[in-house]
């Protein structure tokens, strides 16, 4: 057995093995705006619900590593002191990935994500539609743990309204643990799913996803890709071009075979065959060729 003093390890390494070593943690999707009203989204998995009378929930941007910069969320929530946390379950776990991609201040996360901003009763922050459950808060306190790099941040939040949509419910209005189908944060790119144990999810990209509001039309309101897909398709750093997809199928002649008189449908369930393989790069190839 290795002993870990945390002061005399790098705040990378320990952080690492901190998230490795407790798990599953729940996910709070976070959604605030800031002082001017732009709309941030974004995950944390440092998160629980710690009292029911009143009933609050915590969740903790950390300030980064790297820099000792603080994240739009913590700065979001001290300034107008509201937050809408959204429950995670599998369907949108691609996009909430998505979401925390770094993209500058005052970008919208809803839009990059592919998820739909969904209107609040009694803050100003949105809600996350797709959502089986989302409660909108008041923020009490913030208690900031330190003022280096890894420090967290306790957002103390009174729930106001909880929306819990009636499909995840089940006969005596109860949440039913399988409809519901959460998901759980694990270190590295792993996740836990409720029902089935662990999968994983590739990072955002370290540069910059395109986001689903960049892909094209025919991509974003296609009745075969699912929001995961969608999510996976918008964290590409850049579309290939029609050039690219064209000498790509054209040198696959498997491929080719398969979608030279394909219609628009018959493509995207093929282009979807590889992003369920988790083979983005293809995906893309061949719905480049045949846009």
């Amino acid at each position: 057995m290795i002993t870990i003093d945390p002061t005399q390890v790098a705040i990378g390494k320990l952080h690492g093995m901190l998230l490795g070593a407790i798990g599953p943690r729940p996910i709070a999707f976070a959604s605030t705006i800031d002082a001017e009203g732009n709309p941030n989204l974004s995950p944390f998995s440092f998160f629980n619900v710690f009292s029911a009378n009143p009933p609050i929930l915590i969740f903790s941007p950390a300030r980064r590593v790297r820099n000792n910069t603080t994240k739009h969320t913590l700065e979001n929530a001290l300034a107008t002191k509201e937050v809408v946390i959204n429950i995670v379950n599998y369907d949108i776990v691609q996009q909430m990935s998505l979401s925390s991609t770094e993209y500058p201040k005052g970008v919208n996360e809803f839009e990059k994500s592919g998820l739909t901003m969904l209107p609040s009763e009694k803050v100003k922050a949105y809600r996350v539609e797709e959502s089986p459950v989302q409660f909108e808060c008041k923020v009490n306190e913030v208690v900031a743990l330190g003022e280096e790099g890894g420090a967290g941040n306790l957002i103390i939040c009174k729930v106001l309204l909880m929306h819990v949509k009636e499909e995840v419910l089940d006969a005596d209005g109860r949440i039913d643990q399988h409809k519901i189908d959460q998901v759980a944060r694990m270190g590295g790119n792993w996740y836990s799913r409720a029902n089935l144990g662990m999968f994983e999810v590739s990072k955002p990209l370290s540069t910059m996803g395109i986001g689903v509001d960049a892909l094209p039309e025919n991509i974003r309101n296609s009745t075969i890709f699912t929001g995961n897909d969608l999510g996976k398709l918008g964290n590409t750093e850049e579309i290939p071009t029609d050039k690219e997809g064209t000498t790509f199928v054209n040198n696959n002649r498997d491929i080719m075979l398969k979608i030279q008189d394909a219609n628009q449908i018959e493509i995207h369930k093929f282009a979807k065959h590889y992003l369920d393989q988790d083979d983005i790069d293809t995906a893309w190839k061949i719905l480049a060729a045949k846009k």
